[in-house]
């Protein structure tokens, strides 16, 4: 399961008047931790300004994002789950927030309906609000540190086959 960190940024850009104003942004990261989550912010943002500063890190509880490939802006979507507790038999009411990208808030309520349109427990949308996020970096295997294996060293699966046919 995906720990996502909201990472807000802040930098100085020149404006066409020449004055410095100064500006801030979020980003949406996929990482194992804060210190994670900083180092990805300052891998992945590439503001035009050489010099930017990471001002907050803090956790966002996702059950679920929804990607398209267009679609500007990301919205939060609160969608309530109902299930029957077996051992009172009350209703319980479990909330999950999610998080797609549209172009508007009716698009984004259609997305959200159309990915959960296989759910087979009863769900209820009730907040849909428009989020400052302007990326989003999920976690993807070929983002690794690319450190080099040593002309040395052959993955264990080799040395274990050369010991056992010198056995």
């Amino acid at each position: 399961m995906a720990s996502w960190y909201l990472g807000k940024i802040r930098y100085q850009k020149e404006d066409e008047a020449g004055s410095l104003k100064t500006i801030n942004e979020v980003y949406l990261v996929d990482a194992v931790s804060y210190t994670e989550s900083e180092a990805r912010l300052y891998q992945q943002i590439v503001t035009g300004a050489s010099d930017f500063s990471v001002t907050s890190i803090t956790r966002m509880r996702l059950a679920d994002l929804f990607s398209y490939e267009d679609g500007e802006k990301w919205f939060k979507a609160k969608v309530i789950y109902f299930s029957v507790d077996e051992k009172s038999g009350k209703e319980k009411k479990v909330v999950n927030y999610m998080l797609v990208n549209a172009d508007g808030i009716d698009q984004a309520l259609q997305r959200i309906t159309e990915s959960l349109r296989t759910m087979l427990i009863p769900y209820e949308t009730t907040d849909m609000n428009l989020t400052p996020i302007l990326d989003v970096f999920p976690y993807t295997a070929e983002e690794e540190t690319g450190e080099e294996i040593p002309a040395n060293m052959r993955p264990l699966s080799e040395v274990m086959a050369e010991r056992e046919a010198a056995q």
